[in-house]
């Protein structure tokens, strides 16, 4: 299955958690795999796919028992509603079975990380599973993007710090003398989940980017307020746009017709709910279809006018 046919189907889902579990399950990786940290897959084959996607579709026409899995753990960080969706289909969905999450592994009663997922697949292999959902904006670049180049919104990680701990941390907890004391037995593979999207400066040409960015990932813009008038007189006519809370970060969104985003024809300067923080501001932009319902073209953060360089000096010390 290729990932447009992913994205196709997950396009078919209506509920807002479904979707973004559809999402997580059949999006692009942000990273390509690597020696000794091979990439997690929710389906091995056809015949697992297409049980995952009739599950799914199932679920989206009696989406409540998700809703209330989520509401009884209500998260407020992405990762965190990303954990509680992976672990409502490992224990639920149709082949893979959850054995046990957010295992803590300590030693002399010092902490030494958490294993995210110990998992069981259909051909008897036990798994250990590290997810990681992120959201980096390249910093401006005069030629090729390293991994350091992809900043947090915040400026307080880096895609090369979650890789290098995910590789040389994460993925080895299971190989710790402290785990065989857990009783799970020793994980014959340990894979990385890694999603999320990567984010762009407007106007300009993609830079090549590192090898260890996988081709197809998600991609989506980044402009400063300055660029704003400009942008929004370029788009199409219909054209609308609305700030995505952080739990609306997985998946492209889909808004009824009468959860109408704002008109980018309505703003003629950057608008106050962009300016109020000085913090950059994820936003979806959205067309209506035929059926009437507000569907996400694109997301882009808005970023204050000195963010560009405060990205460059905190992705410059390393290099």
């Amino acid at each position: 299955m290729t990932h447009d046919a992913a994205f196709a189907f997950v396009d078919t889902l209506r509920d807002a958690a479904v979707r973004d579990l559809g999402w997580l399950l059949a999006s692009p990786s942000l990273l390509t795999a690597a020696p000794g940290a091979p990439l997690a897959h929710p389906w091995s084959d056809a015949i697992e796919r297409v049980a995952v996607e009739a599950w799914l579709a199932a679920l989206d026409a009696a989406p409540q028992p998700l809703h209330r899995a989520l509401d009884g753990v209500r998260p407020v960080r992405v990762g965190r509603y990303a954990e509680c969706l992976l672990e409502y289909f490992l224990t639920h969905g149709p082949s893979l079975r959850l054995v046990a999450a957010n295992l803590p592994l300590r030693s002399n009663g010092k902490t030494l990380g958490e294993v995210d997922f110990l998992v069981d697949a259909p051909d008897g292999r036990r798994l250990h599973w590290e997810l990681a959902v992120k959201c980096y904006l390249c910093a401006p670049v005069a030629g090729a993007a390293s991994l350091a180049d992809f900043v947090g919104p915040n400026l307080a990680d880096r895609l090369d710090r979650k890789r290098s701990r995910l590789l040389e941390h994460q993925l080895r907890l299971g190989d710790r003398h402290g785990f065989a004391l857990l009783g799970y037995g020793a994980p014959s593979d340990a894979q990385m989940f890694v999603k999320g999207w990567l984010f762009y400066p407007y106007g300009v040409p993609l830079p090549p980017v590192s090898a260890e960015i996988a081709d197809d990932h998600p991609r989506g813009f980044w402009l400063t307020h300055a660029q704003w008038p400009a942008w929004a007189a370029a788009q199409p006519d219909g054209a609308a746009w609305s700030v995505l809370p952080r739990l609306a970060w997985l998946a492209p969104r889909r808004l009824a017709p009468d959860a109408a985003p704002e008109a980018l024809a309505d703003t003629s300067g950057v608008p106050s709910a962009l300016t109020a923080r000085q913090a950059p501001a994820l936003i979806g932009v959205y067309r209506q279809r035929n059926d009437r319902l507000w569907r996400e073209t694109a997301r882009g953060f808005i970023v204050p006018d000195d963010w560009p360089a405060r990205a460059v000096a905190f992705a410059a010390p390393d290099r």
